[in-house]
């Protein structure tokens, strides 16, 4: 947590600078010495909760440095925050909700499939934005105005592929993705890539999905000695509920969240 909070502060001190050297007296759409900084979460649905931990960390580093001086001048830093839902149906919305506020730049998202979702929202506004922990290589890729601080999939899929290897002598994967989520489905396949396609067991889940029964048990059937699932906390938490209850005894591995 600490390093993510750090992370979190030196994001913010950077598009600090940035969007104030981007505006003159009226940096930020404001003319009153303030500098608008957009904050693209999820605040709902199923990374609400990773969302909400983004924003703790962004409100923290606010508090610790609240105003910026550029040329003189004292700025006052306010963050303007939009819900995405965790939904890629309304990750556009919310992007030009912060477009319509006049922020120049803007930090997000936790959750890579809202990001290229919204990218071409901010894009059109010649808005930047830095994301703080989406992962996935399509969010940056092609973009000259989305950026981001963290690490990509592919590296994250090949450390975790390897660590099933070495450190727990695996042979055989079962890996279960959401449908449809970039991050999700993306980083099971770098993982795939780099464990041996021809060593797992692949299989997605659809929106909505509360009972992991079935795949639990499916995982039990193909003999793995490795379960991974890259998905969100929420989910996650019944996977494990699930795999307990089954007695599937097998090491459980995911990505960042």
């Amino acid at each position: 947590m600490k390093r993510k909070v750090t992370l979190l502060l030196a994001s913010m001190l950077l598009v600090s600078l940035t969007a104030a050297c981007t505006g003159g007296s009226s940096a930020g759409g404001s003319s009153q010495n303030v500098i608008n900084i957009g904050v693209f979460e999820p605040q709902s649905g199923d990374n609400g909760a990773g969302g909400k931990q983004e924003m703790l960390g962004m409100q923290y580093a606010n508090s610790v440095t609240p105003t910026v001086d550029v040329g003189g001048k004292t700025y006052n830093v306010k963050l303007i925050s939009a819900d995405n839902q965790s939904s890629t149906d309304k990750a556009p919305s919310a992007a030009q909700t912060l477009v319509s506020a006049g922020c120049p730049i803007v930090l997000g998202s936790y959750g890579s499939a809202v990001c290229i979702a919204a990218a071409s929202v901010f894009g059109d506004a010649g808005i930047p934005v830095i994301g703080v922990t989406c992962t996935n290589p399509a969010v940056t890729q092609g973009n000259t105005f989305y950026f981001r601080i963290c690490f990509l999939d592919p590296f994250q899929g090949t450390v975790l592929a390897n660590f099933a290897k070495d450190q727990f002598k695996a042979s055989k994967a079962y890996c279960l993705a959401k449908q449809g989520d970039d991050y999700s489905v993306g980083l099971c396949n770098y993982f795939m890539d780099a464990f041996g396609k021809d060593n797992c067991t692949y299989e997605t889940f659809p929106d909505g999905t509360s009972d992991y029964s079935s795949y639990v048990a499916n995982a039990k059937t193909a003999g793995a000695d490795i379960f991974f699932s890259p998905v969100s906390t929420e989910a996650a938490a019944l996977i494990i509920d699930q795999a307990a209850t089954q007695s599937l005894n097998v090491p459980i591995l995911a990505g960042d969240t």
